[in-house]
């Protein structure tokens, strides 16, 4: 980076705060200018310091995270990493903050963690260098999907698989909120905490018409279904030609995440071929990339984000780079662009 990313780090606990702060001056790229430990403190500190980016807690006395985290994106937007504990109550604030507008999430360490905040330095540099972070000055708005234009909608055989990282929960809903009940199976890997993606897909769940869950270990893939790799130990993959399912699979971390993206599309491109759509959505890093140009490769249709749309264009940019993107469009029109490529008849298209 051609500047160091100036972090504010805001958190009621004196021993949290010195962990993140030790975390992110071990990067040369980052210089802690400021901490705070709750809300009023670290309003005066964004006045005197004005901060790149800001790491915070989600649980605070006296106004916690989410109010905050309100706040600033009213009055003074700017890139914001919450800080959450691993757990359910933990998780629905965090998801709440991502929808608000906070860049990205990460998971206080549990007891025995060797690397924790292990992604957070990482996190910090995308938020201070995004395309996002230079658009801010107004609050982002959400970005409405685009009215459907496939009427009486059949879906053919195919599979869709989608990749996201940071900025995906909202990309996910945006695509996601444009599927019909009936869309094709859907299999997706966000890269998440792992005690956040059963929360997510309950949430996916009531904001979209699909029915979505957290993917298990021999789900069979149906239509009207979206299935959610879970955070943690396995990878998601796609197997059984003749009647679909989920597999959640052992293996060392690919491209620094478990789940991969990049696994779940090599099971894709393998197992489905030219009867699938393989989507890339915002993220930082190359996962995906490889997997989706295997897709192409296959004879899949496949999908990217653009650079105007993306919180972060690292993902999509990869993999358009490579050749594995065979259209890329905003976030509005990606669904729609989805559906027009499974419709079972082309007349139905208006």
């Amino acid at each position: 980076m051609s500047t160091k990313a100036r972090v504010l780090v805001v958190d009621d606990s004196p021993t949290m705060r010195g962990l993140i702060k030790a975390v992110l001056r071990s990067d040369p790229d980052i210089e802690v200018i400021g901490e705070a430990g709750d809300a009023m403190e670290a309003r005066a500190a964004i006045k005197q310091l004005n901060p790149d980016v800001i790491t915070l807690d989600v649980e605070m006395p006296n106004m916690n995270g989410l109010e905050f985290l309100e706040k600033i994106m009213q009055l003074r937007p700017m890139p914001v990493i919450m800080v959450s504990t691993l757990t359910h109550r933990g998780a629905q604030a965090t998801l709440a903050a991502l929808e608000i507008g906070a860049f990205d999430c990460v998971g206080k360490p549990l007891p025995g963690d060797r690397t924790p905040f292990g992604t957070l330095a990482e996190i910090v540099k995308a938020a201070a260098r995004s395309q996002r972070h230079k658009q801010y000055g107004a609050a982002a708005p959400a970005t409405p999907a685009a009215p459907s234009t496939v009427s009486n909608y059949v879906p053919a055989r195919k599979i869709i698989g989608i990749g996201a990282s940071t900025g995906g929960v909202e990309a996910l809903i945006t695509v996601l909120k444009s599927f019909p009940p009936n869309c094709p199976p859907t299999v997706i890997t966000q890269h998440m905490p792992p005690a956040f993606t059963k929360s997510f897909a309950e949430r996916l769940n009531r904001l979209c018409p699909p029915q979505v869950k957290e993917a298990e270990d021999g789900d069979r893939l149906e239509i009207g279904r979206v299935y959610l790799a879970p955070g943690g130990e396995r990878h998601l993959e796609v197997a059984n030609p003749l009647a679909p399912v989920c597999r959640l699979v052992e293996g060392p971390n690919v491209n620094g995440h478990r789940p991969s993206v990049d696994v779940l599309f090599n099971s894709l491109a393998k197992l489905a071929g030219n009867k699938a759509v393989g989507v890339i959505l915002t993220g930082m890093g190359q996962d995906g990339a490889q997997g989706l140009l295997r897709m192409r490769q296959a004879g899949a249709i496949t999908i990217g984000q653009n650079e105007k749309t993306c919180v972060v264009y690292g993902m999509p940019r990869v993999a358009h780079e490579l050749g594995a993107v065979s259209v890329q469009l905003p976030l509005n029109a990606i669904g729609e662009e989805i559906l027009k490529s499974t419709v079972s008849c082309k007349d139905r298209v208006a």
